[in-house]
């Protein structure tokens, strides 16, 4: 019997299914990049790259330690995660612009002028129906909404550390000093910069990996072994996979501090041409931007919680949330909106 309504294509916002993952895993076998095949599949491209993180596992093959990703170990792993969710927010209907922004904040951890800006922008709510991020800030303090201060964790934040000047600090390689204007002034696609996030201190936990592009503002946020230079290194070979032979374009340079885990970085120069750059000793907001969505990472996985206890799918979600962010810097767009668009353009060469 002919079966007219059943699709086989893949479409964009959909679930993989598990000929998705068959098909995911033929390609990767066959050498294919995460991202060329999110356009074989017609599927988002961080759908893809989670997919892969999700379903690859560590094997040992005559000795040697090796990574594959298996369908059927992702399609395990989603069933049991689609078993354990719950709805997590409501969704939008008819509500007024105040009680828009109120939601957004529960849920999405979203700033008070993220959501002021977005509404607008996206033309969810007319100018004329919405009030500033000022008045916003005076209704929390007046007390008239469901939120508080303590809702809004940037507000509350205080730098109490007095400034040091630290000498006798190694420098791993090339200084920031030689970095070309272009990276500094955020005119060029492709510059980085690096961090590690911890969790609990102890060996034993897991780490972040944490690398935000300069211009969009874009995070990727990986989970490794520790904070070891060859684990940060194994994060890196992982990210050349994803990209594949564009890697060089999408990671033009990377800005590092001096701290031992990042020690196998500059062996980018010689493998793929990435530029590497060191900031100077104890100066961290040198890679402010690096720093401030650190900052952000804290209000789902705060200091002292062990990163081991969450898992791949619940670290992508973080860095999801923290890429469809709206930002006033990039006239309320998305980081994911901007990546994409000059992601596009370095495949479509």
């Amino acid at each position: 019997m002919d079966q007219v309504n059943n699709i086989t294509k893949s479409e964009k916002n959909k679930h993989l299914n598990f000929r998705d993952r068959l098909l995911i895993e033929l390609r990767r076998k066959d050498g294919f990049s995460g991202y060329r095949i999110a356009q074989k599949l017609g599927k988002a491209r961080n759908t893809i790259y989670n997919e892969i993180r999700r379903g690859t596992i560590t094997q040992i093959k005559n000795g040697k330690l090796f990574e594959r990703y298996y369908a059927e170990t992702g399609q395990a792993i989603y069933e049991k995660n689609r078993s354990n969710s719950k709805k997590s927010f409501k969704f939008l209907k008819y509500k007024d612009f105040i009680d828009h922004v109120i939601e957004e904040v529960e849920v999405k951890s979203w700033s008070l002028d993220s959501s002021v800006g977005d509404a607008i922008v996206s033309k969810k709510f007319d100018k004329s129906q919405t009030v500033c991020t000022k008045t916003l800030y005076n209704y929390i303090d007046l007390g008239l909404l469901s939120i508080k201060n303590t809702d809004l964790p940037m507000k509350l934040r205080r730098s109490t550390k007095k400034s040091r000047i630290r000498k006798n600090k190694r420098i791993l390689g090339t200084s920031i000093d030689e970095r070309p204007e272009e990276i500094e002034t955020r005119e060029e696609f492709g510059h980085w910069e690096i961090d590690t996030v911890i969790g609990e201190k102890s060996s034993e936990d897991k780490v972040l990996l944490t690398i935000v592009e300069r211009k969009t503002r874009y995070s990727t946020v990986l989970k490794i072994a520790g904070k070891t230079a060859c684990a940060v290194n194994e994060g890196i070979k992982e990210l050349k996979e994803l990209y594949g032979e564009k890697f060089n374009e999408v990671f033009k340079s990377i800005t590092s501090d001096n701290g031992s885990e990042f020690a196998y970085l500059s062996c980018l120069e010689k493998e793929v041409g990435t530029k590497v750059y060191f900031t100077h000793p104890y100066s961290s907001y040198e890679r402010g931007t690096n720093e401030r969505h650190n900052g952000l990472i804290r209000r789902f996985i705060p200091k002292g919680k062990r990163i081991s206890d969450y898992c791949v799918d619940k670290v992508a979600a973080v860095e999801e949330c923290m890429n469809t962010l709206p930002r006033k810097i990039l006239g309320y767009l998305s980081p994911e909106h901007l990546f994409e668009k000059h992601l596009d353009e370095i495949y479509a060469n």
